[in-house]
């Protein structure tokens, strides 16, 4: 079998929160939003400014099979985004609340993770 990663999607538990994150902080735009009667929950997709892999984040109602206890990150290590201009990034991250946890630094090359409303690592790289 050949396949093509079209998308990612994670399980978010306050939508409209991490909506906000990803909009607001990354510069994301929402291209869709609809409820699933299947699953009682809602999915929004949403792109970044450059293209690449849409990012959709899903809810889910409680008292629903999908709504099992949540763990932040379990079976997801991070998520990377690259940016223009990463010491801005990073103080634009800082100002919205969410402040740099962890920063590594190579020979060639600087990321910095921060946490999105779930808990989830999210990586600058510029």
């Amino acid at each position: 079998m050949r396949a093509s990663l079209e998308y990612a999607g994670i399980r978010v538990k306050d939508l409209e929160a991490s909506v906000e994150f990803y909009t607001k902080v990354l510069g994301m735009t929402e291209r869709g939003r609809k409820r699933l009667a299947e699953t009682n929950g809602v999915l929004v997709e949403l792109v970044g400014e450059g293209g690449g892999l849409p990012l959709e984040l899903n809810w889910y109602e409680r008292g629903t099979p999908f709504d099992t206890p949540y763990v932040p990150g379990d079976g997801l290590d991070h998520l990377g985004f690259r940016v223009p201009d990463l010491d801005r990034a990073i103080a634009d991250a800082k100002r919205a609340g969410y402040p740099v946890i962890q920063e590594v630094t190579t020979a060639t090359n600087r990321w910095v993770y921060i946490q999105d409303p779930n808990g989830i690592w999210v990586e600058l790289n510029g």
